[in-house]
């Protein structure tokens, strides 16, 4: 198993991880899983080709979906209507 296999399996873990902490404790590690699902999906590009790459990245935007959006409505500055 390749590296970069065994590094999404322990982000996936992580992220289980993380949702099971209540939700004022989640904002740190759920940025450093946002942060590092980017360059995960980036290495998955390269490694595997973009069919993966793109497939990893659906599948990371509908995971953060909401936090996405939450972040981008952030630093924007546009309130939620």
């Amino acid at each position: 198993m390749s590296l970069l296999l065994i590094a999404a399996l322990l982000w996936i873990f992580a992220a289980t991880a993380t949702a099971f902490l209540p939700m004022r404790y989640q904002l740190v590690p759920g940025l450093a899983l946002i942060f590092g699902a980017v360059v995960l999906i980036g290495l998955f590009f390269a490694e595997f080709g973009p069919l993966p790459g793109v497939l990893a990245l659906a599948v990371f935007l509908s995971f953060f979906r909401r936090p996405l959006g939450h972040l981008i409505r952030k630093l924007t500055g546009k309130a939620r209507a």
